[in-house]
């Protein structure tokens, strides 16, 4: 399944590919401020950098001069990233002041994005936000004092809901209100949660309750108690044994795939095909979106044998067929 993008998404994702003059793919060395966002696992991943003009009295009148970022993503990713560096260097922006930036400014100076693909732009916004952040430490900038909020709740009390991205409680309810967001699919599309085994869209404590909480005001129900484990088991809740057969290998490379690797490819129109599997080497074929996209080859690498490696051997070794 192909996706309609406008003009200036195709045009800004080729230049950026094709390393143009007036581009923004990189790393700012030795940056003032540095941001990520989402992960590479889960299929798309930002790193944002920027450097200012330093004030000299007062630090909150830095303004960014220059903005770089590294993406593993698609074309909207990589064109959002793109559209957010040049909005920055363009409009003299300080980074206080840049955290005015929305993702729904992005999506306008791209002059729209697939619904689907919404989640790209939001990714923008937010490793920015974590730049920003990173720079206030820094410079010695107090955001609590100015009024802004720096989200530190979210991580130090954040029960997980979105297992397969590893999102939490209150950066849902956060987004759902910044975004206005009314369902568990405009949910998936703008910050990818529910996305991939859909097993958090009607749990308790899942997408749907977290709607009810922040719309209509419902009391938090509280989430099953978790099982007894008696072994030691690894985040995906999979043992990893030190030996086993070929047959055993095979099926759990592709309950990896099945699980983890193929809902995220399908969430982006894409999917991938197990051609063969000789010792720990897997071949692959990808098809569907990723078929000749450029990024095919990270995708492999940074993606499904990063998941393989992590989940079940670290010998693993995926190959384009």
């Amino acid at each position: 399944m192909g996706w309609e993008y406008s003009e200036k998404t195709k045009q800004l994702f080729m230049d950026a590919v094709q390393g143009k003059p007036g581009t923004h793919l990189g790393e700012v060395p030795d940056p003032d401020g540095i941001g990520e966002h989402g992960s590479i696992v889960c299929g798309d991943a930002m790193r944002f950098t920027f450097r200012v003009r330093r004030h000299p009295t007062d630090a909150t009148q830095d303004v960014i001069t220059e903005a770089r970022y590294l993406t593993f993503g698609c074309t909207s990713a990589i064109a959002s990233s793109e559209a957010l560096c040049a909005m920055i260097e363009q409009g003299n922006y300080t980074p206080i002041s840049a955290l005015k930036i929305r993702n729904s400014d992005i999506v306008q100076y791209l002059q729209g994005l697939p619904e689907q693909k919404i989640h790209c732009s939001v990714m923008g916004a937010e490793a920015l936000e974590a730049a920003v952040f990173n720079w206030a430490q820094r410079r010695g900038v107090d955001l609590k004092s100015l009024g802004i909020d720096v989200h530190d709740k979210e991580t130090e009390e954040g029960r997980i809901v979105c297992k397969c991205f590893s999102l939490s409680e209150p950066y849902i309810k956060r987004k759902i209100r910044e975004l206005n967001l009314r369902s568990i699919p405009e949910i998936t599309n703008a910050i990818k949660a529910g996305g991939a085994c859909t097993s958090c869209h009607h749990v308790v404590g899942g997408l749907q309750d977290l709607l009810e909480q922040v719309w209509h005001g419902k009391p938090a129900s509280a989430p099953p108690a978790a099982p007894q484990l008696f072994q030691i088991l690894p985040t995906n809740g999979m043992p990893r044994d030190p030996e086993f057969s070929p047959y055993q290998f095979a099926k759990k490379v592709e309950k990896v795939i099945d699980d983890y690797v193929r809902p995220s490819l399908r969430a982006d129109g894409g999917d991938v095909e197990i051609i063969d599997i000789k010792g720990t080497v897997v071949y692959c074929r990808l098809s569907g979106a990723c078929t000749g996209c450029v990024g095919s080859g990270q995708t492999l690498k940074m993606m499904v044998e990063r998941s393989l490696k992590d989940q079940v051997d670290e010998r693993i070794r995926v190959i384009q067929v």
